[in-house]
């Protein structure tokens, strides 16, 4: 299922990229979220380990986010525990984010709430609770729910963990911050997208949702096509990236991830089927690629998102689909 890019329509879009007023020098004030046309109805948001070889800490993350001119961050836990163990304020950082006019509309965290050990899986909710109080702090709202424990387990009942993770849910129903079932290709559990979506359905939660990612997908193994069959409800972020024709999916991992358009996931067609769902939520940009690693930072994130928005161009979505 690949999309065949006209080059006139790839020229066209980066055209209308740099009309919109993208440029190296994009700032809060001018970030997608003002000047972005009407074809692009997402939110841009920057994963930060797309830049984690850089070694930037929270503060630089938050900075290097607005400058580049997103709508939002998406930071890893264990960065902003590093901030406050340095003896880093929340309300601080809080502040911070909100004057460079970013939300936080998701964080990864790696809490063990799905594996069948009673006490491993306590621990893991106490780890989950800790997480959403630290993200609240700074105005989070989500956190991905991966399989964290259960990569190497080809036998986890998906009853048990639709169980588990309504008791996730209800934890962030106290916390205010929801959890979001995140698909691991590589996992033995939860790796494909169906799987996921059963979990979260059968939660039975009015909250559950799914945090998909365009690698995942691919690794584990599930056809894209199954993004149509989701609501935009179900859906709040979603993970863009793109991955190259080698290595195959067998060994391919995450460092083989490639800024969106430069490999050959059909973006096209996925930026379609979530748009007529009704997915009006963030495009979260997550890349592992040790190539980065080695870029100046700020170049990097505006290159991934200079991509992501031609990439969502590209697409042309049609206008006359309304949100769920």
């Amino acid at each position: 299922m690949h999309t065949n890019l006209n080059r006139r329509e790839m020229l066209a879009a980066a055209g209308s990229v740099l009309a919109a007023g993208f440029s190296a020098t994009a700032s809060a004030a001018a970030s997608p979220a003002r000047n972005r046309s009407a074809a692009e109805p997402f939110r841009y948001c920057f994963n930060t380990s797309t830049v984690r070889g850089q070694k930037l800490g929270i503060v630089e993350q938050v900075d290097l986010t607005s400058k580049a001119g997103y709508d939002a961050i998406e930071p890893w836990m264990r960065d902003i525990d590093q901030y406050v163990k340095d003896g880093g304020s929340l309300a601080d950082l809080r502040k911070r984010i909100e004057d460079s006019g970013l939300t936080v509309e998701s964080a990864i965290g790696f809490a063990q709430w799905i594996v069948d050990d009673d006490e491993v899986r306590k621990q893991g909710l106490e780890q989950a609770k800790r997480d959403m109080d630290t993200l609240r702090q700074i105005g989070g709202i989500r956190i991905a729910a991966p399989p964290t424990g259960a990569t190497k387990q080809n036998d986890l009942n998906l009853f048990e963990a639709a169980k588990r993770y309504r008791a996730l849910l209800e934890l962030g129903d106290q916390m205010g911050v929801t959890p979001q079932v995140e698909v691991w290709g590589f996992s033995e559990s939860l790796s494909r997208l169906g799987e996921s979506m059963f979990v979260a359905i059968e939660s039975g939660h009015p909250k559950a949702c799914l945090l998909p990612d365009v690698y995942h997908i691919y690794k584990g193994g599930s056809d894209f096509a199954g993004l149509g069959l989701l609501s935009g409800s179900a859906v709040q972020v979603f993970h863009v990236n793109d991955y190259p024709a080698n290595p195959p999916r067998e060994t391919i991992n995450d460092a083989d991830r490639v800024y969106p358009g430069d490999g050959v996931a059909p973006l096209s067609d996925i930026f379609r089927m979530i748009h007529q769902a009704g997915f009006r939520g963030v495009l979260s940009l997550e890349l592992f690629n040790k190539d980065y690693w080695q870029q100046d930072a700020l170049e990097v994130a505006q290159t991934g998102l200079r991509k992501t928005r031609e990439a969502v161009l590209r697409a042309k979505l049609d206008q006359s689909v309304k949100a769920d």
